[in-house]
């Protein structure tokens, strides 16, 4: 990204790690605690307009169900509820006891995954570095699981990942079940497929208490790694799961050279998260800054991939994975077709 987008995120980082939204004082009693929640999310959150979400409306329900003798279980199910009419995964509501989430960006559809299948492809002597999993397959196609952005990835690690993975064909990243981490680490990681700058995407952020107070759309570029680039074919597989900075993954490797999507269309999840605190002390997140593809379009409800694929019952009791045997077909095909 440039230098002005870069400082803009790590800005929106530190505020997420360190500050809170400032809110008005209410009292500490599950009325106070409704309405302070009600109206951080009024001020504050970014998709209300996409999603259509009428929030007056939504007060006007969820209000009837607060009483002030009500216990903290009691309170948390109602706010839970109430948050999860926004359908939103970076949404959430924690406390001591419990975090009220809404999953049904993925718990809604098939998994497309099965531990039991994907450990067969690596077997016991794959390699292992920082949280990637990765061997080279017997058709010499190269296999790379990767379940998170949650840690530094490292610029070594991803030279001798790709060091060793130099003499295959092609290349499989196994994005299934990534529902994010750092938007840092995507980046890094997608940086090693593009040989020059490329714009991927675009930005905002919340200029107002209005519902539709956002900025001008700022660009999202990518710029090519330092260290080893894989200059061959890609396929990155996909599934409901994949969520957040994994999602935005998908986004810039869908603007990179020789990459195909094969899977499931990803889980979501588009809004950069701020996070501010109620006051009994429980914390929640909300979406606050919306991210588009090159297109300008939202990716808040997920990215189709370029080939639909889904797990087949016959396959697993076969022992085969669909989705990865369909990524090497396509793999194959290609590759014989550019060498004819």
């Amino acid at each position: 990204m440039n230098k002005k987008l870069s400082l803009f995120l790590l800005s929106l980082l530190l505020l997420t790690l360190s500050s809170c939204v400032t809110e008005t004082e209410f009292a500490d009693n599950p009325q106070g605690n409704f309405e302070a929640l009600w109206k951080i999310m009024d001020e504050h959150y970014c998709f209300f307009e996409e999603k259509g979400v009428d929030w007056d409306e939504v007060h006007s329900r969820y209000a009837q169900q607060i009483d002030n003798s009500m216990t903290e279980s009691q309170l948390l199910e109602v706010l839970g509820n109430m948050l999860a009419e926004l359908k939103d995964g970076h949404v959430n509501l924690y406390t001591s006891f419990d975090t009220g989430r809404y999953w049904g960006f993925h718990e809604n559809y098939p998994s497309n995954y099965s531990d039991t299948l994907v450990n067969r492809y690596l077997g016991t002597d794959y390699l292992l570095t920082n949280g990637f999993r990765y061997r080279i397959l017997d058709d010499n196609i190269g296999y790379v699981s990767c379940q998170s952005f949650s840690y530094d990835i490292g610029a070594g690690n991803l030279d001798n990942i790709l060091l060793y993975l130099a003499p295959c064909r092609g290349l499989i990243i196994d994005l299934r079940q990534n529902t994010g981490g750092l938007l840092t680490s995507a980046e890094e990681l997608a940086a090693r497929f593009t040989n020059e700058e490329l714009l991927v995407g675009y930005m905002q952020h919340k200029t107002g208490k209005g519902h539709s107070d956002f900025s001008s759309l700022e660009q999202q570029t990518l710029k090519p790694g330092k260290g080893l680039r894989w200059q061959k074919q890609v396929v990155v597989l996909t599934n409901r799961q994949v969520y957040s900075a994994a999602n935005e993954f998908v986004k810039y490797m869908k603007c990179c050279p020789q990459v195909t999507i094969v899977g499931d269309r990803t889980g979501g999840g588009a809004g950069l998260p701020f996070s501010s605190e109620l006051p009994n002390g429980w914390s929640v997140r909300f979406s606050a800054c919306p991210m588009y593809d090159r297109d300008k379009q939202s990716t808040e409800s997920g990215i189709d991939p370029d080939i639909s694929a889904s797990l087949s019952t016959y396959d697993f009791m076969m022992g085969f994975d669909t989705i990865i045997e369909r990524a090497r077909e396509f793999l194959a095909t290609s590759l014989s077709s550019t060498v004819q």
